[in-house]
């Protein structure tokens, strides 16, 4: 059986960080890395599910939003992917830069915070989903790797 792509990334040497983690066409797959995989720092459910809602709404809403495939926890639970057609590198940094500042200045509840909306809709927290995009948005911007995975 062919084995995907992202088992052959060696975790070991992985660190926060924005990476491209696969092209296929003209479809990118964003792996937003904000922990050290392995290491014990694993986001709990409560932020991962908060920081779906957020930064989904307002990436979708936003000025690649037509181009926005999905953005969701990985279940290793150390960072998120961003599925992107037809757009520039820059253009997907500038627009999740964007939806980091306004989660971070969110003051109204979750989107999607309602047993109508949401399947666990008890499960959501503004100040969880602002804590990790606070440490999304230092990552960043401090990010140096040029999006390409670090070498063994």
């Amino acid at each position: 059986m062919e084995r995907i792509a992202s088992f052959e990334v060696d975790h070991d040497f992985i660190v926060p960080g924005i990476y491209i983690s696969r092209i296929d066409g003209d479809i990118v797959t964003y792996d937003i890395r904000t922990r050290k995989p392995n290491c014990g720092d694993y986001m709990d459910n409560i932020t991962m599910h908060s920081v779906e809602h957020m930064l989904a709404t307002y990436l979708r809403n936003g000025r690649i939003g037509k181009n926005i495939i999905y953005f969701g926890p990985m279940g290793c639970q150390t960072g998120f992917y961003l599925l992107v057609r037809g757009c520039e590198n820059g253009e997907v940094t500038d627009a999740l830069r964007d939806a980091l500042e306004k989660t971070l200045s969110h003051s109204e509840t979750v989107f999607g915070a309602s047993r109508k909306e949401c399947g666990n809709y008890l499960n959501l927290s503004l100040v969880s989903a602002q804590n990790e995009c606070r440490r999304i948005l230092d990552i960043l911007n401090n990010d140096k790797n040029g999006m390409i995975y670090p070498k063994s």
